[in-house]
């Protein structure tokens, strides 16, 4: 099939005119997407496929949801835009709806235009409250695009943009199938992880340390579910040196772990939450803050020195109201958990019996990553750290003639379908990866 005419003329413009993230640009060749509902795209040849990436891990609620939808057009109707200065319903709602959410005292919500300001501002928050510099983060993180979040990243994407001024000091997670503390199982690794922590702690200095950023469950950097006891200890840490611990929830909150919080899973308190992303879907862009009483007191009296002039945006607000009751009136949530558990889970460690290229199958809700290898002995991964390689590429190309749309990065193919995926759908995903797999086991060393 060939591009329709409407499509051949987006493709055109985008080529001449749109400069594309993260990429080189002489050699992007982007799928021009035309239509979207549920769980399903059309690309510009006409082609239906099934959406498993949730475009950038964030369409929970699906696509086009019609109670989303009429709610931005209510909305741009009534009061299309406002500044944060001014109180404003949708705004209020939405901080509501969030804070009836967050554990603990999380309490007050600061909006941001997505997860990498909402990184930015955490930060920004822990330091002034604590008169402290440094931030500890993970290796195999990633936390946004702008100048603090992306020096937060423990990810390749850090190293071009890393000046080494920017306060921030790497420590290793627990990730047992890939151990940097030569564990033999799980109680082992959470141990020997949180020793190092806290020896960073120490080397570093505790009073030189304002916060730990933590994605709650990571996500781009391949869904590494920590153990309840490592959390506990992380915030345990925190508490005996007088650090923040902030959660980053942008990819991982609202519904996509098969809870409304990833954290929620381990029974841990944060000080700030970050969010963007599933909030709304990304219907309108919209990130945020949820922040304790403690620190929200430091500036009760004190002005916070921050702000956006599209903070808590009208149209962006209503669609979370919208999206945050659609999820509650239709069980979205408990279907991401429900079907996480039932189907998909299941259904990937099946996958794994029958394709050696699977090393590692993990994840929780609507929330999984493949770990692909191309010697399940040794380890060795399908693709290098930082890097892609011939069988990725196939990979993902045999997905799309199949009928799926996928999410990769290095040598994982995520599994991140919307919240509201039925079984029937889940199965239809996945054996159209059973099909594509068999590219990758033509690179493994078991390859006949």
């Amino acid at each position: 099939m060939t591009l329709s005419d409407e499509a051949a003329r987006a493709y055109e413009l985008d080529r001449r005119h749109v400069f594309h993230s993260w990429s080189a640009q002489a050699q992007v060749s982007p799928i021009v997407l035309t239509a979207a509902e549920g769980c399903y795209v059309w690309d510009g040849e006409g082609n239906r496929l099934l959406d498993f990436s949730s475009m950038m891990v964030n369409t929970n609620i699906g696509h086009q949801h019609p109670k989303v939808v009429a709610a931005i057009a209510a909305q741009a109707a009534e009061l299309c835009t406002v500044g944060p200065a001014f109180a404003n319903a949708a705004r209020s709602e939405a901080a509501r709806l969030i804070s009836e959410l967050t554990p603990g005292d999380l309490d007050k919500i600061f909006f941001t235009n997505g997860g990498a300001d909402a990184v930015e501002h955490a930060i920004r928050m822990a330091r002034l409250h604590t008169g402290r510099p440094k931030v500890l983060a993970r290796y195999r993180s990633y936390h946004g695009g702008t100048e603090t979040a992306v020096n937060v990243t423990g990810d390749p994407r850090r190293w071009p943009n890393d000046h080494g001024t920017s306060g921030v000091v790497h420590f290793f997670g627990p990730f047992l199938y890939r151990s940097e503390f030569h564990a033999s199982d799980e109680a082992q690794e959470t141990q020997r992880a949180l020793e190092h922590l806290e020896r960073t702690i120490a080397m570093e200095g505790p009073a030189t340390i304002a916060a730990v950023v933590l994605e709650s469950v990571p996500g781009t950097a391949g869904i590494m579910v920590p153990s309840t006891e490592y959390m506990r200890g992380v915030r345990e840490l925190c508490d005996r040196y007088g650090i923040v611990f902030i959660a980053d929830e942008v990819m991982a909150g609202f519904g996509r772990t098969g809870k409304w919080f990833a954290i929620d899973n381990f029974g841990v308190v944060p000080d700030l939450i970050t969010f963007a992303k599933g909030v709304n879907s990304g219907y309108v862009p919209l990130g945020g803050v949820a922040i304790s009483e403690a620190i929200a007191a430091t500036f009760a009296d004190r002005p916070y020195p921050g702000g956006l002039t599209y903070s808590g945006h009208p149209l962006a607000a209503a669609a979370a109201v919208a999206t945050i009751t659609a999820m509650r009136e239709e069980r979205i949530v408990e279907n991401a958990a429900e079907v996480g558990a039932r189907v998909i889970g299941p259904g990937l460690r099946e996958l794994a019996q029958r394709h050696p290229s699977i090393g590692e199958v993990r994840g929780l809700g609507v929330f999984w990553a493949l770990e692909l290898v191309r010697d399940r002995a040794t380890r060795e991964p399908l693709a290098p750290y930082g890097g892609t390689s011939p069988a990725m590429t196939e990979l993902v190309a045999a997905c799309r003639r199949g009928g799926l749309l996928t999410f990769v990065n290095f040598n994982r193919l995520h599994v991140v379908p919307p919240c509201v995926i039925t079984e029937a759908e889940v199965k239809e995903g996945l054996a159209i990866l059973d099909q594509a797999l068999t590219v990758a086991d033509a690179h493994t060393v078991d390859a006949p």
